[in-house]
């Protein structure tokens, strides 16, 4: 089980000047979150000045506002409005500029290669009765509230097997900076912690508030 703790992450300046980014993961690994290198990429970006996003050709994004109100996205000549916790998904490449109507804000990017792989965020309300597994493939951060992280049970007979995010987030093929292996006693988890899921003894979260869960496809072809 792996905890990629947010506060230990180091902060990138955007190519544009408008904000900061820190990765939480991104296959192959790159020597700077900004350099377009990887084939797929999440990161929390802290948006701070309206203006133009960088491009990302051949790429596929998926943002979403996890702390703030409302970002105002234009993408090629057509307004977006995205309300917190409302994944929205564009094209890399696209023409794409931002308004802050309601102050700055943060947001969750997974930005995947076309042709290669597929990225999906869900955002979900956790329950102290029963916990949300983190299969392989997947990423599990804490967007509000309180939770713990413990090792499942489950899965340890598919632990030789890649499940449909082979080649992605805790597969084996994707990079997480700085990921702390932790023991089998429950960890706490603080705000955008992010748990890298697994198929043998999948980690299971428990709390109150909200996990955003991303999963990396790989596509078949």
């Amino acid at each position: 089980m792996e905890i990629i703790r947010y506060a230990e992450l180091r902060a990138e300046p955007w190519r544009n000047s408008g904000g900061v980014t820190r990765e939480l993961a991104s296959h192959p690994k790159a020597a700077s979150a900004q350099d377009g290198a990887w084939d797929w990429r999440v990161s929390i970006a802290e948006v701070s000045k309206a203006g133009a996003f960088s491009a990302f050709p051949g790429m596929d994004r998926v943002l979403t506002v996890i702390e703030g109100e409302l970002l105002l996205l234009t993408v090629d000549g057509a307004e977006h409005p995205l309300e917190k916790y409302r994944p929205f998904r564009f094209s890399g490449e696209a023409d794409t500029a931002s308004a802050l109507p309601t102050g700055d804000i943060r947001d969750l990017n997974v930005i995947t290669r076309n042709g290669a792989f597929k990225g999906y965020t869900s955002i979900i309300e956790l329950s102290k009765k029963r916990a949300h597994p983190v299969f392989g493939g997947q990423l599990g951060i804490l967007l509000q509230g309180q939770a713990t992280v413990s090792p499942g049970t489950a899965g340890d007979a598919a632990a030789a097997e890649s499940g449909a995010g082979a080649g992605a987030a805790g597969s084996g093929e994707g990079d997480a900076p700085e990921a702390t292996p932790v023991s089998a006693e429950p960890e706490t988890l603080a705000r955008y912690d992010a748990v890298v899921g697994s198929d043998s003894r999948t980690p299971e979260i428990l709390g109150r508030g909200f996990l955003a869960v991303v999963s990396i496809d790989r596509v078949a072809g």
